[in-house]
């Protein structure tokens, strides 16, 4: 059993299309980021970075005590090393897998969620930073298309990696971003899109969050941390 604790962010859908595909039974554990509750000092001691999502493995194969681990790629690779799927065995494919992963973590979700932060959230709109991050995020799109266009998924078969990327390409409008300007990736988009595991995924946005408008006291709690939010 995997306790995950979970929001309705692209992070957070990441490790419920994993779960979902693989079919290991979970118990999800809803932490309201707008509410605070990832400073709770239970949820801290399983993610000190105070960020969702989080899982506790309550058997892992050592046999050993109960595992946490926090960091979505660090899940997902856990996952996908736990249950034997959606990572090629052999080197080759492993380090195709790993890499692009690794891209999403580095590239897409932090200038995406720059993009987002610019575009849809910050108290003043500065051109200068929603023209960076929206450009930025063009980039990343066509470096995935041009990734796609001889495949049909970017590590070959499907894996952790399309998993990773596919929750940051569904907000592409927000990100202004038009998918017919891409047209391998919105092809591979719709794929994952049309799979069982997904929407079953993402019909929990419907149970646990189905009205995500983020208030102004959201918004502080959200985007006014800084070191003194890290408690000693």
């Amino acid at each position: 059993m995997i306790d995950l604790y979970y929001w309705t962010t692209p992070n957070g859908h990441k490790i419920t299309m994993f779960l979902e595909e693989a079919g290991t039974p979970y118990r999800l554990l809803p932490i309201n980021i707008g509410k605070g509750e990832q400073f709770t000092a239970d949820f801290l001691r399983i993610a000190p970075n105070n960020r969702i999502p989080a899982i506790v493995d309550q058997a892992p194969a050592d046999g050993g005590a109960p595992i946490s681990l926090f960091e979505s790629g660090a899940i997902l690779l856990y996952l996908a090393d736990k249950t034997g799927q959606f990572i090629a065995p052999d080197l080759r494919g492993r380090t195709e897998t790993v890499q692009w992963l690794f891209w999403q973590m580095g590239g897409l979700g932090p200038m995406a969620g720059q993009n987002h932060h610019f575009t849809q959230y910050a108290p003043e709109k500065i051109s200068y930073a929603i023209e960076r991050y929206t450009r930025e995020t063009a980039r990343l799109y066509a470096v995935l298309n041009k990734r796609l266009a001889d495949r049909a998924f970017v590590a070959g078969d499907y894996s952790i990696a399309d998993m990773a990327i596919y929750p940051w390409i569904v907000p592409h409008s927000r990100q202004g971003q038009n998918l017919d300007d891409f047209p391998h990736l919105k092809r591979w988009f719709g794929a994952i899109r049309e799979r069982p595991a997904t929407q079953r995924a993402y019909a929990l946005v419907e149970k646990i969050n189905p009205a995500p408008v983020i208030t102004e006291a959201e918004k502080k709690i959200l985007f006014g941390q800084d070191a003194s939010t890290v408690k000693p």
